[in-house]
């Protein structure tokens, strides 16, 4: 009897060792806050955007009601953008220094002949692409939430981002809904099903920025609205554990070194 209970007084002393160490070791993590896009519209910028819609967009006509034609003649359509002189006041304040670089943001003008759930993507392009190809932004670290700031009218709208894992699976986050006004902070974060590592190395399988897609939906007009987006943000781990041999995890160096022979 006294041989059986003093099993069990072990036992429970062993669970408590292995809940307290549990416990005991976090994680190493690194978090940093990066700006991924200003929407800025700036002549270096790396990237421009581009915007692909439905097929219920509407033609631009003039104040006639012509339509406006592009540079090819044909008819020019729905949504125009431009970047503009405004900005969330939360983050860039009232005041402007007329020496300094100015601050703008992207604006997309959009309309569509008929109610319903229609969208439109805004994407991103290299801007020394004469293709104009899409190109997804590689996002840094293992990201944990990202946000932007956006401008909307008040109306039911809603908004979505889309990101790519390293096996090539697209993921749709729902950002957040637009119908409020003026300028608000959307954010979403980074569900844990979608993987960041692998098993075996290099273990960083980073996410990349693929489009945002702006949803209207059937109780709502559709008629010449705008909506602007400022500064999208991530917050994102850059903590890399290091250990005996980890260069030859880097698949950079691994091609020079096999590059020699």
């Amino acid at each position: 009897m006294k041989h059986g209970s003093f099993k069990i007084i072990c036992l429970i002393i062993w669970a408590c060792i292995a809940v307290f160490s549990a416990y005991g070791q976090s994680p190493t993590v690194s978090l940093e806050s990066r700006i991924l896009e200003s929407f800025n519209g700036d002549d270096d910028a790396p990237y421009k955007w581009k915007t692909q819609a439905s097929r219920f967009i509407s033609v631009v006509r003039d104040a006639d009601g012509e339509a406006v034609q592009d540079s090819s003649g044909n008819p020019q359509k729905y949504p125009v953008t431009t970047f503009v002189d405004a900005w969330p006041i939360a983050v860039f304040g009232y005041a402007r220094d007329p020496n300094a670089a100015p601050i703008r943001s992207l604006g997309i003008r959009g309309q569509f002949d008929r109610r319903g759930y229609n969208w439109i993507d805004l994407y991103p392009v290299l801007a020394d692409d004469a293709d104009e190809k899409p190109f997804e932004i590689p996002i840094p670290g293992r990201v944990h939430n990202m946000d932007v700031w956006v401008w909307g009218s008040n109306l039911r709208y809603y908004i979505e981002v889309f990101v790519r894992d390293y096996r090539g699976v697209i993921h749709t986050l729902r950002l957040g809904d637009i119908a409020f006004p003026g300028w608000r902070n959307l954010r979403v974060s980074i569900p844990g099903n979608i993987t960041q590592n692998r098993r075996t190395l290099p273990s960083y399988a980073g996410l990349s920025f693929v489009k945002f897609r702006i949803w209207t939906q059937p109780v709502e007009r559709v008629d010449n609205f705008y909506i602007y987006f400022k500064q999208l943000k991530i917050l994102t781990d850059t903590f890399d554990l290091l250990f005996d041999g980890n260069d030859l995890a880097d698949p950079d160096h691994v091609d020079r070194l096999w590059s020699r022979n």
